[in-house]
Order: C-alpha cells, then sequence, then structure tokens
C-alpha cells in the first residue's frame, strides 16, 4: 500500500448511526479525532480576551479618550436647561 491511499472508513458518533460531518468518509481516521479541541478553543479564546482587553485599556487610559469624556461632561454641566 502506497502513502497516499488511506482506509476511508467513516466515524460514527456514539449516540448515532450516522457520520458526523460530510467529510467522515473521505478523510483517513486520524485526521477525524478531536480529542483536545475544546482546550484549545478554550486556550485561544482566553488569548483573544486578553489582547482585547490589552487593546481596550490602551485606548481608554490614552489622554485623546479622558479628554473627550471630560469635554461631554463640563458641556453638559455648563449648559442650562433649555440652552
Amino acid at each position: 500500500m502506497n502513502d497516499t491511499t488511506h482506509a476511508r472508513t467513516p466515524v460514527a458518533r456514539a449516540d448515532t448511526d450516522t457520520p458526523t460531518s460530510p467529510l467522515d468518509g473521505m478523510l483517513p481516521a486520524s485526521l477525524n479525532n478531536e480529542d483536545g479541541m475544546s482546550t484549545i478553543e478554550y486556550a485561544m479564546g482566553s488569548i483573544a480576551a486578553a489582547a482585547l482587553a490589552a487593546v481596550l485599556y490602551t485606548v481608554i487610559t490614552g489622554g485623546d479618550v479622558v479628554d473627550a469624556i471630560r469635554g461631554i461632561i463640563l458641556d453638559a454641566l455648563n449648559s442650562g436647561p433649555g440652552a
């Protein structure tokens, strides 16, 4: 058997007798293994959340944002009712 041929056996879920995706019958069994997927997805989500938090912190603590918020508050306080 040469290296380009693989066994094409559909992998069924434990609770059903049907393949889990259309590619199950076309991929070798070793590529259908999804062990550890939730762990890597959780890690990537955590990294993305930390990166977003860092960007937001940088934007919020920057002088432009603070000055804009201060200007909005001062305008609101200085304008009287009906002005």
